[in-house]
C-alpha cells in the first residue's frame, strides 16, 4: 500500500479533530467553491466523517458574478454526488442590492445561503475551508483598518451561524498543503479569478502585501500572524466575559437576571450609571457600551468604533455635549448621572 501523502494526512487530521465529539446526528455540510482549500476539505470530510458515523454533504454557492459560474457550480455538485456526498447541491444567490462593497455583499449572500441549506438538511455543522494563510491575510487587513483585539482575533475556528455551528478545521493548515493534498488525490481545483483581481483588498494582500512580508521577514510571518489571531482571540474572550458580567442580561421587565449576578452598570430606573462605567477598565467599558448600543437596536454592521468612542466620551470626557446619534436614528444622552437611550426604561 502506498504511503499516505503528508498533506492529505494533515488535512484529514484537522478535519477529524474538528468533528470528533460533535453533538447531534445530522450530516456535516462542506461549503465548497471548487478551489483547492475547500476541495481538499471536502475530500477529507468524505473520508473522515463516515468513519466517525457521520453523514457528509456538500453545498456550493453560485454568486452569478462571472460568466459560466452556473456551470462551475454544477460541476462541483456533480463531483460531490459522484463522490458520495448527500446532499450535493448548488445554490444560486442574488448579490445585487445588498449593503457594503462587492466582497461584503457576496459574503453576506453566501453565508445566508449556507445557513439556509444547513437548516434545511438538519446539519450538525457547516465546514468551510479557510486556511492559516487566510487567517494571516485577515489579520493584515484588520491591522490596516486600525482594528482592535476583536479584529486582530481574525476568524474563530468555531462560531454560530444562524443556529448552526460553523467550523473552520483548516486554520492551522497552510494553503500550500491543500494544493498538495488535491494533487496527491488527483483533484483539479478551480482557480477563482476574483482571487487575483486587484480591485479586491484581500486579493492585493494575497498577491503583494503578504509575499512582501515573507520576503522581508521570512516564511514564519504567516504562522506568526495566525498565532497573533489566536492570542488576540483569547484576550478578547476574557474581556467579553468581564463586559458581560458588568452588563448582565435583563428580563422583559428590565431587571437584571439573578442568574447573571449583580446589576453591574445598569441603573435601577433604566439606562447605565456613569459613575459605575467610569470605574471599568477602558477595554471593558467600550465593550459594555457596544453591547448596550446593540441592545438599544443599533445594527451591529453599522455600529462603528466612532459611535462607541462618542458614547465613551459621555462618560470620560463630559463637558455638557449633546446627544450621541447611533445607527437607526437612535439617540443617547447623559442626564442626571445616567446614559439614557430610547428604550422604555431609559
Amino acid at each position: 500500500m502506498p504511503a499516505l501523502a503528508p498533506a492529505v494526512a494533515a488535512v484529514r487530521l484537522a478535519v477529524r479533530r474538528a468533528l470528533t465529539g460533535l453533538p447531534g446526528a445530522g450530516p456535516v455540510l462542506v461549503a465548497c467553491s471548487g478551489g483547492a482549500d475547500s476541495l481538499a476539505l471536502a475530500a477529507a470530510a468524505a473520508f473522515v466523517a463516515p468513519r466517525l458515523g457521520r453523514p457528509v454533504g456538500l453545498v456550493t454557492v453560485d454568486h452569478a458574478l462571472q460568466a459560466g459560474s452556473d456551470r462551475r457550480a454544477g460541476d462541483v455538485a456533480a463531483w460531490a454526488a459522484g463522490a458520495g456526498f448527500a446532499p450535493a447541491e448548488a445554490v444560486r444567490v442574488d448579490v445585487a442590492g445588498r449593503p457594503g462593497g462587492p466582497e461584503a455583499a457576496a459574503r453576506e449572500a453566501r453565508y445566508q445561503a449556507l445557513a439556509e441549506a444547513a437548516r434545511r438538511h438538519g446539519a450538525a455543522a457547516l465546514l468551510t475551508g479557510h486556511t492559516r494563510d487566510d487567517q494571516a491575510e485577515t489579520v493584515l487587513l484588520a491591522l490596516a483598518r486600525g482594528a482592535g483585539p476583536r479584529g486582530l482575533a481574525g476568524m474563530p475556528p468555531r462560531r454560530d451561524l444562524a443556529g448552526v455551528p460553523l467550523l473552520r478545521p483548516l486554520l492551522d493548515v497552510g494553503r500550500e498543503q491543500t494544493r498538495k493534498a488535491c494533487a496527491a488525490l488527483g483533484l483539479t481545483p478551480w482557480e477563482d479569478p476574483h482571487n487575483a483581481d486587484p480591485s479586491y483588498a484581500r486579493a492585493r494582500v494575497r498577491a503583494d502585501a503578504l509575499p512582501a512580508l515573507v520576503r522581508a521577514l521570512g516564511p514564519g510571518v504567516v504562522d506568526n500572524l495566525a498565532r497573533t489571531a489566536r492570542l488576540a482571540a483569547a484576550d478578547a474572550a476574557a474581556l467579553d466575559e468581564l463586559a458581560a458580567a458588568a452588563l448582565p442580561v435583563t428580563s422583559s421587565a428590565g431587571s437584571s437576571s439573578a442568574a447573571d449576578g449583580p446589576a453591574g452598570v445598569r441603573a435601577p430606573c433604566g439606562g447605565l450609571v456613569v459613575a459605575a462605567l467610569a470605574e471599568l477598565a477602558p477595554a471593558v467599558r467600550t465593550r459594555v457600551l457596544h453591547a448596550w448600543a446593540r441592545e438599544l437596536g443599533a445594527s451591529p454592521a453599522a455600529l462603528s468604533h466612532r459611535h462607541v468612542e462618542a458614547l465613551d466620551a459621555l462618560v470620560t470626557a463630559w463637558h455638557g455635549q449633546g446627544e450621541v446619534h447611533l445607527p437607526g436614528g437612535l439617540r443617547v444622552a447623559r442626564r442626571a448621572g445616567r446614559l439614557t437611550g430610547p428604550d422604555p426604561a431609559g
